[in-house]
Formats: structure tokens, C-alpha cells, sequence
């Protein structure tokens, strides 16, 4: 029996992170000419990009009630208390079909301390708060402690993106072909946000590259909360030389000292394109930031 925190693909959690903790990561469903492929399992954001870049047809379905309760089964067998952070039901519908595995779970396993979260986050917006539970749950807080501490965190956490190419917003359905066209010849570089509701949603329309990282940055600023010591979330899409641009900025200009880094996985990546940027911070400091000194 133990307390096990896991979580899903689309939270973009480093390797390093994996690793530490020997992180479960429930894999994304990725589908490439008709093949299904598992993200951070059978493909590897690497190669994704550039399979992406070839222009070869690429979808991604949400981790179906069976695939949950494959991944689930274990946990209940040796009766351990469960806490899964997925990703936002503003985007897929992985947290129904994850509380319908735990239905089904709980016919065969009536003990089952399964604690499903809709974290209404993506990428590292849940990949951070992923890493505090477990330092949490490393340290010896109870369950309650570390759900209550993952509900605030996720409800301050906040995710500024923005994309190269308007492309793969058009293709998923977020753009429509009129804007895409117009926005590529006026060099128009949307500022995107994740809302309250956990939808993606564009807030802002910035011309060129440069203007949109500065907004980001600026953005950050304008929202952030205690900058200087917290972890800022830093995600890219296959362009390391941008990111590390924006660290800099950020770095220049608000003292930032602490960063987690990494790619957008196939969950977001698919409908977002190489390129894109993301910051991802609080706006809020926390009564349970003292669990995780």
C-alpha cells in the first residue's frame, strides 16, 4: 500500500522528473497514417516534430475508459491510494473517460482510493503542479493535504503560448481558413491562454515573432506573483533557441531564477505546430508552498 501520484502525457513532465520519481505516465493516443502510436512511449516528441514538419497527416484521440483502467488496474490490486492530475476537460475528454475506468474498477475493487483531479490545465501548467504533489508526497503529507494543494495550484496557474505558423490551428478547427490566410500575410501571431474553464483560447493578435515573445513576457509580469522564486514553466515546440531566448527575458527582466523546461508533446503539439511558446506561472503564492521546502 502507498500514496501514488500519477498523471498523463499531455502534461509534458520531463524525463528527469519521470525518472526521479518513477513517474506513471498514462501515454496520449497519437495517430500517424492510420497507425496508433503512445506519446512518450512508442514516439518521442523528437521525432514527432519532425514527422509533423514532413507534412504527414497527424491526430491524437483522448485515453479511452479501457486504456485507464489497464493503466489503473495495478494501483487497485495492491490497494494503494491513487491521485491522478489529467489533463483539462476544456480540451479532451480524458477526465470521463477516466472516471468511467474508476466505475468499472470499483465493481471488481470496492476499496479502490482512486482520486481523479481535472486539473483545467495543459502541457506543464499540470507538469508543475504534477512535481509538487510528489515533493509533497515524498515530505509525508496526507492525501487531503496534497489534493487541496493541487486544486489551488491548478485554479493560480496560468499558461501564455503563442505559434509560429497558424496552420495547425486551422486544422484543428480553432481558426478559420479566411483568418489563417489573412493572419499568415499580415504575419499575425496569436496570444494564447488557457481560461478559467480550461478551453485554449486566443486573447490577443500580436504582428511578428519578436512582438509576440515580448508580449509573452510582458504577460507574465502583468500576472505573475512572487516571480523571483517560484518555477516558471517553459515549453516549446521543437525550438530550443527560442525558448532560450525567452528564458533570458525573463531572466533580465523579472529576476527569475527557477525554470522547468520542456517540449510540447503530441497532445497539444498535433493542433499547435512547431513553434510554439509557452510561459506557464502562478499568480498567487500558496499556503502549501512551506510542504515543499
Amino acid at each position: 500500500m502507498a500514496l501514488r501520484i500519477i498523471t498523463d502525457s499531455a502534461s509534458d513532465v520531463p524525463k528527469w522528473l519521470i525518472d526521479k520519481y518513477n513517474l506513471h505516465v498514462i501515454p496520449t493516443p497519437v495517430v500517424i497514417e492510420g497507425k496508433d502510436y503512445f506519446d512518450g512511449q512508442t514516439i518521442m516528441p523528437e521525432e514527432f516534430y519532425s514527422i509533423l514538419k514532413s507534412g504527414v497527416d497527424v491526430k491524437t484521440y483522448h485515453i479511452n475508459a479501457y486504456m485507464f483502467r489497464e493503466n489503473f488496474e495495478q494501483y487497485a490490486k495492491n490497494k494503494d491510494q491513487v491521485i491522478y492530475i489529467c489533463f483539462s476537460t476544456g480540451i479532451a475528454g480524458t477526465f470521463n473517460a477516466a472516471n468511467i475506468a474508476k466505475t468499472e474498477l470499483l465493481e471488481t475493487y470496492p476499496d479502490f482510493d482512486l482520486t481523479i483531479l481535472d486539473s483545467k490545465c495543459a502541457s506543464l501548467g499540470f507538469g508543475l503542479v504534477v512535481e509538487k504533489a510528489l515533493i509533497m508526497a515524498e515530505k509525508g503529507a496526507d492525501k487531503e493535504t496534497i489534493i487541496n494543494a493541487i486544486e489551488f495550484y491548478c485554479d493560480h496557474m496560468e499558461h501564455i503560448f503563442t505559434v509560429e505558423t497558424l496552420e495547425y490551428l486551422y486544422k484543428g478547427g480553432r481558426l478559420s481558413r479566411t483568418s489563417a490566410i489573412a493572419g499568415g500575410l499580415l504575419d499575425i501571431k496569436p496570444i494564447i491562454e488557457i481560461n478559467d474553464l480550461g478551453a485554449l483560447v486566443a486573447i490577443e493578435k500580436v504582428r511578428g515573432r519578436q512582438k509576440s515573445l515580448k508580449r509573452l513576457v510582458e504577460i507574465v509580469g502583468e500576472r505573475g506573483a512572487n516571480l523571483k522564486n517560484q518555477t516558471i514553466g517553459l515549453v516549446h515546440g521543437d525550438d530550443p533557441k527560442t525558448i532560450e531566448t525567452v528564458k533570458e527575458m525573463l531572466i533580465e527582466k523579472y529576476g527569475c531564477t527557477k525554470f522547468m523546461e520542456s517540449l510540447v508533446g503530441c497532445a497539444i503539439g498535433a493542433h499547435t505546430g512547431p513553434g510554439i511558446i509557452g510561459i506557464i506561472f502562478l499568480d498567487e503564492e500558496s499556503e502549501y508552498d512551506k510542504y515543499l521546502i
